[in-house]
Order: structure tokens, then C-alpha cells, then sequence
């Protein structure tokens, strides 16, 4: 039995050519590879392969280098969901691999759709077959990369890897780790997600602090709007004002208490709304 393992790389040599497939010495054992993936192949050269298992059961390789090895991490996008089943992605090789339903959240509403991308690595069953595992914490910690200080206000595109009560872990493309708490967004990002964050925050370890919030300038105008909006959808008035309890403004306008006062004199400054007797009144 061969050596080489299933989800791994390995450069072998071609031994000669059948039929629409080239022969391949795979540590004494004979493998094949369709010449469709590398038609410039000469027999008696040598060519890096992925190895996996088909269809059939069989040892086989491909020309199709993925992203992603049972030895490395990298991004797959997400194709499709199977509620049961788990989530399908294309690492960049000729078939689609699983993860597991297990590795994702219970609420539904937080998978990853089609179009997201997942930062995972590869594993084999007994039998060969490879699936898909999402990189925990501890692989983070050991090779993510260091943000300079300079990171600090920028704004940069991250996906979220790790969903926890307290807040979003999330990774820019080339691995830098954000950290997002919960009072700094709005909602919570889904597994996969790609967001804008604001680095509010560079620690001396190299890992970042995050917002996804506006700007206060932009959040004010913002959050301005979406009263401004209420009130034209409500006849022009409504009964809300800066004396309303946070659980009231919360559970119609999703913003604290603090961002909707600061709204609502910005308005009253610009002379746009009136405060009287409970009721907030847009100037027409």
C-alpha cells in the first residue's frame, strides 16, 4: 500500500498515458490522473498533484492544486447548504468537499450563504474520503499575522471565524485577527460574512480591536435618518422622545439611548423636529 495520503500534495512521475488519463508512480503503486487537468504533461516528467479519493473508491490525482491541504489552512467559498448534511465549498480542485453540520451554529440565521468564505483546513475518514474542519482558536493563535501600529482607524474587509455571545473574531485576507464586541455592532456578522471594520484598537501581541459601527460623525447622521424615516412613515409624528426608556428605543429603532438623544438634538439644532408632551414632531 502506498505511502501518500489522500489531501495532501505529492510530485510524481508519469509513466505513460491511457486512453484520456495519464499513469502515475505513486511510491511503487500506479495512480491516475485525467489528461484533460495537464495536456502539455510529457511521459517520463514529473508533475505536482492533489491526491484524494474518487468515486470508485481509488487513490487519485489532479493537477487542480486547492487551496487547502490536510496540512494547511486557506479560504474556500461557500456553494451550498444542506441543512442536514452541513455546508459544500470549493476548495479550487475538481469536487466540492463537506463540513460538517456540526461545526456550525445552531442558530440558522448565522450560517454562511453562498458567496462567503470559510477559513479551513482538510481532514480524511478511515476510508480516505476528505471533509471539511473550520480552523479553531488555538490555529489562529499560532500563525495568524501581526498588525502594525499603523492599523490603527484604518478601515479594512474581514470575515468572521469564531461567533461567541461576547462578540466577532474575525480574519482579513491575509490572516490578521480582529476582535469585535458585542456593544460595537449592530448585528451579528454570520460565519463566513465578509464586513467593513474600523480598527479602533492595535495590541501589543499584533491582534486588533474592532468596530462595525459608523463613525460617530456618519452615526449621527445615520441614526438621524432612521428617525427622520420613522416620522414620515408615521404621519409626521410619533411617541418618542428623549425621556423614552432604553428598552423602548432599543426594541423600535435598535440604538441605545445615548445615540438616539444625540440624534434627536442634532435634529432639533437643524430645526427639522419638536419635542412637546411626550411626542417628537417633524418640522414640514
Amino acid at each position: 500500500m502506498t505511502l501518500l495520503q489522500p489531501g495532501t500534495l505529492a510530485t510524481l512521475e508519469i509513466l505513460r498515458k491511457e486512453g484520456s488519463r495519464f499513469v502515475l508512480n505513486a511510491a511503487g503503486e500506479e495512480i491516475y490522473m485525467n489528461e484533460s487537468e495537464a495536456p502539455d504533461a510529457q511521459e517520463q516528467s514529473t508533475i505536482e498533484v492533489f491526491l484524494y479519493i474518487n468515486r470508485r473508491g481509488e487513490l487519485t490525482g489532479t493537477a487542480q492544486i486547492p487551496s487547502v491541504t490536510v496540512h494547511s489552512f486557506g479560504w474556500a467559498k461557500v456553494i451550498r447548504l444542506d441543512r442536514s448534511e452541513g455546508v459544500y465549498v470549493d476548495i479550487g480542485a475538481s469536487f466540492e468537499v463537506l463540513i460538517n453540520r456540526a461545526d456550525f451554529p445552531q442558530i440558522k440565521e448565522l450560517w454562511p450563504q453562498p458567496g462567503d468564505e470559510l477559513y479551513m483546513t482538510l481532514r480524511s475518514d478511515p476510508g480516505g474520503n476528505l471533509f471539511g474542519r473550520l480552523v479553531t482558536e488555538e490555529r489562529i493563535q499560532e500563525h495568524y499575522t501581526m498588525a502594525e501600529a499603523d492599523m490603527y482607524n484604518q478601515n479594512v474587509k474581514a470575515r468572521a471565524y469564531r461567533l461567541l455571545p461576547i462578540g466577532t473574531f474575525l480574519l482579513t485576507e491575509d490572516i490578521q485577527r480582529i476582535f469585535v464586541h458585542e456593544t460595537e455592532r449592530k448585528a451579528e456578522p454570520r460565519l463566513g460574512e465578509e464586513v467593513d471594520v474600523r480598527i479602533i484598537e492595535v495590541h501589543e501581541d499584533g491582534t486588533m480591536n474592532g468596530s462595525l459601527l459608523p463613525r460617530k460623525q456618519d452615526r449621527l447622521q445615520t441614526d438621524g435618518e432612521q428617525i427622520l424615516a420613522y416620522l414620515q412613515q408615521s404621519g409626521g409624528k410619533m411617541p418618542f422622545t428623549d425621556k423614552s426608556t432604553p428598552e423602548e428605543i432599543d426594541e423600535m429603532f435598535q440604538m441605545s439611548k445615548g445615540a438616539f438623544k444625540r440624534a434627536l438634538g442634532t435634529l432639533m439644532r437643524e430645526r427639522r423636529i419638536t419635542q412637546q408632551d411626550g411626542w417628537t414632531t417633524l418640522i414640514l
